[in-house]
C-alpha cells in the first residue's frame, strides 16, 4: 500500500519529489548570481530555504535574535552526555516526507516515538476522574475508551468521507483530492472541533462522559480538549495526513537538523565553490535579530540588525512568528497589502508548556513485584501534568521524563512558575497516580522548563486557527506567488509553519519554506525545469480552494 504523505489536502504538490528531482529545483540568470537575500529566523523554515537558495547560486544571509534552530530545540542536560530535552518539537510523523529528506540527507537518525499505546511506550496509563487503568494497547482499556475511539473513527467518516479522501493522498489523486476537499472547506471553515465530534451521529449515541474522556485523554498523542476551539479543518488536516500517527524522534536531538545544514556542503551547487556551506557564507555566525525593515527601491529592501547594522537586498524571506512583525521588528506597512497584515495579526498562536527532569536510569522499566507490571508508564491524565513521556537511553544510562506536556489553560497554570516549583507540582500529581514510587529519588541534575508564550521571539507555541481563519491562511500561505501584487508589495516572503495548514508540524515549515524558495527563483528573473515544475507554476492549477466573501 502505498504511504500517507503531507500531500495537500489544500495544495496538492509534491515537495519531496520536487527537491529530489536530479534536474534541481530551478535556475537563476547568470547575473543574479551571488545576490544576497535576508532570512529572518535561522529555524527549520529559514535554514532550508538558505540552503537551497545557495545551491541556486545565491547568497542568503540569516539573521537569528534567539537561538538557532528555532522551536526544533534540543537542550543538554548539564554535565551529561547525548542526554537532552526536546523542548520544542519532538515527534515528527513518517508522513513528513519532506522533512525526512534533510534527515535523511544528513545521515541523522530515528526511532519510534514512545506514544500513548505504542509499542514503543511499553506500557500506558490512563489515569481519569482519580482512577487509573493500565494498558498496552486500546484493547486492554475498558468499553468505553474504546467506544470513543471507534466513535471518532466513525465521525471522521461520517462528516469527511475520511477513507476516501486519506486514499486519494495515497494515491496522489489531484481531481479526486479536490472533489472530496474542497466541499469541507466550505462546509466546516467556521465550525469547531467541539462542534464537529457533537454534532456528529456517532457521539450523539454516547454520553457526555465519552466527549469527556475523547477530551481528556483522546488516544494516539493524546487528548484533544485544547484544540476543541480551533477549526475542524485544522484537525482534519492532522487526521487525514496521519500527523498524529507513526512518529518518531530524532535521535541525539531534532536540533541537528539545522545545525548539520548550516555546515552541510551539497554535492551540486551554482556559482559557489564546491565544498560551500551556508556557515561560510554567513561569515561564521548568523547576524543578530531584525529591528527594522524597509523599501528602498523596487529591487532592495533594507533590513536593519538590533546593533544598528543596515544593509540592502534583493530579497528577504520572514519565517519568525508573524506578531514579531508587529511587537518586534518595524516593519515598513507598505510592504504587505491590509487584508494580509489583517491575516498576519489575526493569527492566533496556542500556549505550551514543557517540563523535564534527567533520572539515573530508566527505572519505569523495573516490575513490580506484585503486580508484574512496569513501576511507571508513558501517562495521559486529567491532572495537571496531562501528559508524562519516558525516553530511555539504556540500561543504566542516564534517562528523561517528560514530567509534563500540557497546552492552552493546563499551560497557563505554571507560567509564572519557576522550574522547580512546576516539578514539585508534577511530582506531586503522579504521586497519586504512582504511590510509593520514589521518582524524586531517581532524579540526578537540574531540570529543564519552557513556557513558548513567555517568550519574546515566539510569544506562544504554534498556530491553532480558529473558525473562520481560513481566508487568513489562504492569504498567508499564497503569498508566495506575487506576480499580481504591486511592486511595493514584491520580494518579501513569509514561511515557517505557522504560515502553512499543517500548523505545529514541522513538516509545514519545510513546504512553506520551498514555496518561498520557488516564489524568489521567479523574483529573481528564473525559471525551473519544464519536468520538475514549481509551487509557483502549479498554484494556479492546484492551488486552495478561494471562498467567498
Amino acid at each position: 500500500m502505498k504511504p500517507v504523505t503531507v500531500f495537500g489536502p489544500d495544495f496538492p504538490f509534491a515537495y519531496d519529489d520536487w527537491i529530489k528531482h536530479p534536474g534541481g529545483l530551478g535556475s537563476l540568470p547568470q547575473e543574479a548570481h551571488g545576490d544576497k537575500v535576508a532570512i529572518v529566523g535561522a529555524g527549520a523554515a529559514g535554514v532550508i530555504a538558505g540552503y537551497e537558495l545557495m545551491k541556486l547560486g545565491l547568497r542568503p544571509i540569516l539573521f537569528e535574535s534567539g537561538q538557532f534552530g528555532g522551536r526544533l530545540r534540543s537542550q543538554p542536560f548539564e554535565g551529561a552526555e547525548d542526554v537532552i530535552a526536546e523542548l520544542g518539537g519532538m515527534r515528527f510523523p513518517v508522513s513528513g516526507s519532506g522533512f525526512y529528506h534533510y534527515v535523511d540527507l544528513l545521515g541523522l537518525d530515528s526511532a519510534p516515538f514512545p506514544n500513548p499505546l505504542t509499542p514503543a511506550a511499553g506500557s500506558t496509563v490512563i489515569d481519569l476522574l482519580g482512577q487509573t487503568y493500565y494498558a498496552h494497547t486500546l484493547q486492554d482499556l475498558p468499553p468505553l475508551f474504546q467506544e470513543v475511539a471507534q466513535a471518532y473513527d466513525a465521525a471522521l467518516e461520517e462528516g469527511a468521507r475520511f477513507a476516501d479522501l486519506k486514499q486519494a493522498i495515497r494515491d496522489r489523486d489531484i481531481p479526486r483530492i479536490k472533489d472530496i476537499w474542497n466541499p469541507l472547506v466550505s462546509a466546516w471553515d467556521e465550525r469547531t472541533f467541539y462542534d464537529f465530534v457533537v454534532s456528529s451521529e456517532a457521539f450523539q449515541k454516547l454520553s457526555f462522559h465519552h466527549r469527556e474522556v475523547f477530551g481528556q485523554v483522546g488516544f494516539g498523542t493524546g487528548g484533544w480538549d485544547s484544540d476543541f476551539p480551533n477549526s475542524m479543518l485544522e484537525i482534519l488536516r492532522v487526521n487525514v495526513t496521519e500527523c498524529d500517527d507513526h512518529q518518531r524522534y530524532i535521535v541525539g536531538g531534532v536540533e541537528q537538523v539545522p545545525r548539520r545544514l548550516w555546515q552541510h556542503a551539497p554535492d551540486q551547487i551554482v556559482h559557489w565553490p564546491a565544498g560551500t556551506t551556508l556557515r561560510q557564507l554567513n561569515g561564521g555566525a548568523t547576524r543578530a535579530g531584525v529591528k527594522r525593515i524597509r523599501r528602498l527601491s523596487d529591487d532592495q529592501i533594507e533590513v536593519t540588525d538590533s546593533w544598528g547594522r543596515t544593509e540592502g537586498f534583493g530579497a528577504v524571506l520572514v519565517t519568525c512568528q508573524t506578531h514579531l512583525l508587529t511587537t518586534q521588528i518595524d516593519t515598513e506597512e507598505t510592504l504587505f497589502s491590509q487584508d494580509l497584515w489583517m491575516a498576519l495579526d489575526r493569527t492566533r498562536y496556542m500556549q505550551s508548556a514543557k517540563t523535564f527532569v534527567m533520572v539515573d536510569r530508566p527505572f519505569w522499566k523495573d516490575k513490580d513485584p506484585a503486580t508484574g507490571r512496569d513501576t511507571m508508564s508513558m501517562t495521559l491524565t486529567d491532572r495537571m501534568t496531562r501528559g508524562t513521556y519516558l525516553f530511555d537511553n539504556g540500561p543504566d544510562r542516564p534517562s528523561v521524563i517528560c514530567l509534563s506536556y500540557a497546552w492552552m489553560t493546563d499551560a497557563l497554570k505554571v507560567l509564572p512558575l519557576p522550574v522547580e516549583q512546576r516539578v514539585d507540582l508534577a511530582l506531586s500529581a503522579l504521586a497519586k497516580i504512582y504511590p510509593g514510587v520514589d521518582i524524586r529519588g531517581h532524579i540526578i541534575g537540574d531540570p529543564i522548563t519552557v513556557s513558548w508564550e513567555a517568550d519574546r521571539n515566539f510569544l506562544g507555541a504554534f498556530k491553532g486557527a480558529l473558525p473562520g481563519h481560513y481566508r487568513y491562511n489562504h492569504r498567508m500561505f499564497g503569498h508566495f506567488v506575487q506576480g499580481d501584487m504591486p511592486a511595493a508589495e514584491r520580494g518579501i516572503f513569509i514561511a515557517g509553519d505557522g504560515v502553512s495548514w499543517t500548523p505545529a508540524w514541522v513538516e509545514g515549515a519545510v513546504q512553506t519554506s520551498l514555496n518561498a524558495v520557488a516564489g524568489i527563483i521567479t523574483h529573481f528573473g528564473g525559471c525551473t525545469a519544464p519536468d520538475n515544475p514549481s509551487p509557483v507554476d502549479a498554484y494556479a492549477l492546484h492551488g486552495p480552494i478561494r471562498l467567498n466573501g
